[in-house]
């Protein structure tokens, strides 16, 4: 696929009439086709991710790839396209780690956790394997992507 979520998504979409456009048109036919898009994002693994804005305590809504890993637990890679900076939802996960995930018609909350060691690099090399557009992403942000884990918790959202 040439282009992915990471590459076009530089800014978290506010919910949901804020943010980009791009972001608007993926989060509104997200949810009118139960978790399914087309266009550029058509077959891709994509959730909608909820996450509570690090400065603004306000709710941000992100398509984002992902990858499931077992347990239910579901795997995101702040890529941002492989520029040198994590998009801000990472920044956001990370000061508040309790976020929102809606994936096809399942909605739930969850916490967000960087995965490290052999955990990380079994999810990661998965994902490049997937999609090894995320390899090139690596290569060019000069930075390491993290590799954040999304655990359901026990409350619906």
């Amino acid at each position: 696929m040439s282009t992915s979520i990471a590459n076009t998504t530089r800014r978290s979409a506010e919910a949901p009439e804020g943010g980009n456009d791009f972001n608007r048109r993926i989060i509104a036919e997200f949810r009118a086709n139960g978790g399914v898009v087309g266009g550029p994002l058509a077959g891709q693994p994509l959730l909608l991710l909820t996450t509570t804005g690090a400065r603004s305590g306000l709710p941000r809504i992100t398509p984002v790839c992902y990858l499931a890993d077992e347990d239910g637990r579901l795997a995101v890679f702040p890529s941002n396209g492989g520029a040198p900076t994590p998009p801000a939802w990472y920044r956001n996960l990370t000061v508040h780690p309790e976020v929102t995930v809606e994936v096809g018609t399942r909605t739930f909350r969850a916490r967000a956790t960087e995965a490290t060691g052999t955990t990380r690099d079994r999810l990661w090399n998965r994902q490049v394997a997937a999609d090894p557009q995320f390899a090139t992403f690596q290569a060019r942000a000069g930075r390491p992507i993290p590799v954040v884990v999304l655990t359901p918790l026990g409350d619906p959202a």
